[in-house]
């Protein structure tokens, strides 16, 4: 049977004769076929730097195009030059920096490098850290697998939309994305939560994992992360205080300054509201709606972190802050990749319908940009809040499964293992191959 993909060639925790620190050969584990992930790193890194060495990107009308790196590069560079952050825009993409002001210091070793080179460096990181996400989730389901599974899995991943625009774009999001699970699947190890806290650091929004920590009673971990973010806070007070009193004081709550928030690419609450109303809504209406959708996502996923599905757990509260930022652009939601892992262990044509959303992109099918989603139809609506509308399913429905199986699934001792009592949300027998 094939129900076991995308697993099925990597043997399960338990029944590796191995003990957990060593490997055929004695070899570490993290260390074990690392060959084919590295030549899938190499290769993005090379294709990434020819393209913008040549600007292929600008040639082919490839979507992207760098941009995103492009700023961080530009915010390194002001801040070498010791020139303010926020008011200038960047001569290349007529962009403006609008990250918190750590996130422009992790960006000074950006500043000084060849465009094209910083282009290879990024896109090498990202496709690692993509590699390393699906290596982490894959343990933690209790599927750790060889790496040239890893590497396939992870050159499948660039078939959803919001990875390969991540990397289009030269975004953040798949590092961002690492830091976080690291943290959230093992946050019984000493530093847990430091990890997070940089995170928040570098972009607010994965502050949501602070209380998806608290929920799940890991209490010490969110102080450690709170701790964390408050000392990228004050890094930046004390390099750059001028452009850190003008992020805290002036841009913070400025939803437009990252782009218009009625842009079908928004897919967040906020996104929703704009688009039904034909304009940005009230605070007080967004927060009504964002607010309690947002908290019960997390809620939900507390409730799986708890019952012994970390990954899923995690997703959901990233799901959860997607939802609940202002403005949440698709290239954001790289989450959909350990998400769909996750569902495929427990119901896999859940996850196949879930990985669909993200590979077919059909928030784009409606017409768009010019204020045209202004004038959609309620079937337009629909189609264009895609990402939206598929994370409130899958919420709804692990909340239905959870609700359904109490006495099955009363809680136990987490191990780490992401499967709910060894049952998928269908009531079956898991779809682990066990």
């Amino acid at each position: 049977m094939w129900t076991d993909f995308p697993w099925r060639y990597g043997r399960r925790m338990s029944d590796s004769r191995c003990s957990p620190g060593s490997a055929p050969g004695g070899k570490p584990p993290a260390l074990q076929g690392v060959g084919p992930v590295l030549a899938v790193v190499v290769a993005a890194a090379a294709l990434a730097g020819a393209a913008a060495w040549a600007a292929v990107p600008a040639k082919l009308s490839v979507h992207g195009e760098f941009v995103d790196l492009s700023v961080y590069q530009y915010g390194g560079r002001l801040v070498l030059d010791g020139m303010p952050l926020y008011g200038s825009r960047d001569p290349a993409t007529n962009l403006r920096f609008t990250y918190p002001p750590f996130a422009a210091l992790a960006m000074v070793p950006l500043g000084p490098l060849p465009f094209w080179l910083a282009t290879a460096l990024w896109t090498a990181a990202s496709v690692a850290a993509l590699a390393g996400a699906v290596a982490l989730v894959g343990r933690a389901l209790g599927h750790p697998v060889a790496g040239w599974h890893v590497a396939l899995l992870t050159v499948g991943a660039l078939a959803l939309e919001p990875v390969w625009q991540n990397l289009t774009f030269g975004q953040i999001n798949l590092l961002l994305m690492l830091a976080v699970l690291i943290d959230l699947v093992h946050p019984e190890r000493r530093w847990s939560g430091v990890l997070v806290g940089i995170a928040a650091g570098v972009k607010l929004t994965p502050l949501v994992f602070v209380v998806l920590l608290v929920m799940v009673g890991r209490r010490t971990t969110a102080g450690r992360a709170l701790l964390a973010f408050a000392g990228t806070v004050a890094i930046g007070v004390a390099v750059i205080p001028g452009s850190a009193r003008a992020y805290w004081t002036e841009n913070l709550f400025s939803a437009g300054r990252v782009g218009p928030p009625q842009l079908t690419h928004n897919q967040s609450v906020f996104g929703v509201l704009t688009r039904l109303l034909d304009a940005p809504p009230p605070n007080l209406l967004w927060l009504a709606v964002a607010g309690p959708l947002a908290a019960a996502v997390v809620v939900i996923g507390a409730v799986c972190w708890r019952r012994g599905d970390r990954v899923l757990g995690t997703g959901l509260g990233a799901l959860a802050m997607l939802l609940a930022s202002p403005i949440s652009w698709s290239h954001h939601w790289v989450w959909a990749v350990p998400v769909g892992l996750a569902l495929w262990q427990h119901n896999r044509w859940a996850g196949l319908a879930w990985i669909a959303v993200f590979v077919t992109r059909p928030f784009l099918w409606p017409p768009w940009g010019w204020r045209r989603e202004y004038e959609w139809t309620p079937v337009e609506h629909v189609v264009g809040n895609a990402y939206v509308l598929a994370a409130l399913a899958v919420s709804v429905g692990v909340a239905v499964a959870l609700g359904r199986r109490v006495g099955p699934l009363a809680r136990r001792p987490d191990d780490g293992v992401g499967r709910l009592d060894g049952r998928s949300f269908t009531g079956h027998p898991g779809l682990s191959g066990g």
